[in-house]
C-alpha cells in the first residue's frame, strides 16, 4: 500500500507519498509542491497527504492509472473509507466499525483537490469528477454569485454530508479545576507551587479562544504587557518555528485582562529564576511556552507534550475523555456569543479568514439562545391582549 513520509527539508519538516514500491508519487508530489508553495501550513500537507496515500492505495489495488478515472470510481473509494477497507476488494459481512462522515469529507477534499489543481493545469480527467452548477443553495451568498449565476461554477461530483454537530464546551467549574490543580499561589511567601506554565497556558487558550498552535507559537515580543493601556497579545505568521506551527489567520490582536497580563508576569519571573535569561540570547524572539523539565532546556514546547500532559490531568481530574485544547477555543466563543457580543466581533478574536465560518460553527449557540425566549409562553400570550386593546 502506499505510505507518507515525513521529510525533513531546511525550510522544516514536510511530507509526501511513497507508492508500493516505495518510490515518490510524481503526480502527487507535484501537487503537493503546489500546497508548499503556496505557503500551507506543514499540518495541511500532512492531512492531503495521508488522503491522497489512501487514494493512491485504492487506484494500485485496482491497478488503474490515475488520470483515468470517473466520479464512479470515486463512490467506490468513498465507499472503502467509511469501511475503513481501502484496496480491500472483498467485503466482510460482520459489523465494522465505520469511519466518521468528518473523516471520509476530509479525506475526499484532498482527492478532489489534487483533481482540481490537475484541472487548471489543463488535465482532461477532471471534467468527470466535476460538475457545473448555477446557483448555490443556503442563505448565505458569496460575493460575486452573481458571475456565478450566469457562467456556473465546478462542484464536486461527489458530496460527502457531514451532519453539523454541536461543538463541545467546558464548564467553568471544569476549567477552574484545571486551572487550580496545575498551579496555585500561596499568599503567606508569595511564591506559585505546581506546573504555572500549564496554567498560563490554559488560562490564555480560556480568555483569548487562541488555537494550540497559536499559543504554543508565541514569543515575548508578541505579548504586549499593559502599562497604561489594555494588554493585548499579537498573533504574527512565521514559518519558522522548529515544530512546523503557524498562526492560521495572519496577524491579529487579541486583547486580554489583567489578571491573565499578571500572571504572564509571574511566568517571566519564574523563567528568570531557572536561568533563562542567561542562557537566551535573544529575549523578545525567544518562545513563551517551552521546556523546563525535559529536552533541551528552554526549546520551545511540543503540541505532542501537551496532549500528553492533558491526558494525565483529565484522568486526574475526571475531565471529558474526549477533551482537547480545542474546547477552550469553542468555550470562549460560546461565552462571547451568549453574553451578546455581535457576530463580526466573535468572528474578527477568533480570527476567522470569513465570518460564515463563525455563523455555521456556532449558529446553535445564537439560535437556542433565541428559541429559549419563547419559553415564557405565558407572557407571550399576555402581550397580545395588551395589543389588542390598543
Amino acid at each position: 500500500m502506499a505510505t507518507t513520509q515525513r521529510v525533513a527539508t531546511a525550510e522544516g519538516v514536510t511530507w509526501t507519498v511513497l507508492a508500493r514500491d516505495f518510490a515518490v508519487v510524481g503526480p502527487i508530489e507535484q501537487y503537493l509542491e503546489y500546497l508548499r508553495s503556496t505557503a500551507a501550513s506543514p499540518n495541511t500537507v500532512k492531512s492531503y497527504a495521508r488522503g491522497l496515500a489512501l487514494w493512491w492505495s485504492f487506484l494500485e489495488g485496482r491497478g488503474q492509472e490515475w488520470d483515468a478515472v470517473g466520479a464512479t470510481d470515486l463512490g467506490t473509494f468513498v465507499g472503502q473509507l467509511r469501511r475503513r477497507s481501502v484496496a480491500e476488494d472483498v467485503v466482510q459481512l460482520r459489523a465494522q466499525d465505520r469511519a466518521p462522515d468528518s473523516t471520509v469529507a476530509s479525506r475526499v477534499r484532498s482527492v478532489m483537490s489534487f483533481y482540481r489543481y490537475q484541472a487548471a493545469r489543463g488535465g482532461e480527467v477532471a471534467g468527470r469528477l466535476y460538475e457545473t452548477v448555477r446557483s448555490r443553495p443556503g442563505s448565505y451568498l458569496p460575493f460575486l454569485e452573481h458571475v456565478a449565476r450566469k457562467h456556473g461554477r465546478r462542484s464536486s461530483a461527489v458530496r460527502i454530508r457531514v451532519r453539523a454537530k454541536p461543538v463541545p464546551v467546558l464548564l467553568p467549574r471544569q476549567m477552574a479545576a484545571l486551572r487550580q490543580a496545575e498551579a496555585s499561589w500561596h499568599a503567606t511567601d508569595a511564591t506559585w507551587s505546581g506546573e504555572l506554565r500549564y496554567r498560563l497556558l490554559w488560562t490564555l487558550l480560556e480568555e483569548t479562544g487562541l488555537r494550540l498552535g497559536e499559543a504554543l507559537g508565541l514569543q515575548h515580543r508578541d505579548w504586549k504587557t499593559g502599562t497604561g493601556t489594555t494588554a493585548q497579545v499579537e498573533i504574527v505568521h512565521r514559518e519558522d518555528h522548529p515544530h512546523g506551527l503557524r498562526a492560521k489567520s495572519g496577524y491579529r490582536r487579541v486583547f486580554i485582562g489583567s489578571e491573565l497580563d499578571r500572571l504572564y508576569g509571574d511566568w517571566v519571573w519564574a523563567l528568570c529564576e531557572a536561568g533563562a535569561d542567561m542562557v537566551l540570547d535573544d529575549w523578545d524572539g525567544a518562545y513563551i511556552f517551552c521546556n523546563l523539565h525535559r529536552g533541551r532546556r528552554f526549546a520551545p514546547l511540543r503540541p505532542e507534550s501537551v496532549y500528553k500532559h492533558l491526558g494525565v490531568m483529565k484522568r486526574r481530574l475526571g475531565l471529558p475523555e474526549g477533551m482537547t485544547p480545542h474546547w477552550y477555543r469553542h468555550t470562549h466563543a460560546t461565552a462571547l456569543l451568549l453574553a451578546g457580543v455581535p457576530d463580526h466581533v466573535v468572528s474578527r478574536r477568533l480570527g476567522h479568514a470569513d465570518i460564515q465560518t463563525t455563523i455555521n460553527t456556532y449558529a446553535h449557540v445564537t439560535e437556542d439562545a433565541e428559541l429559549r425566549a419563547c419559553a415564557d409562553w405565558k407572557r407571550i400570550t399576555q402581550s397580545w391582549g395588551s395589543r389588542n386593546e390598543h
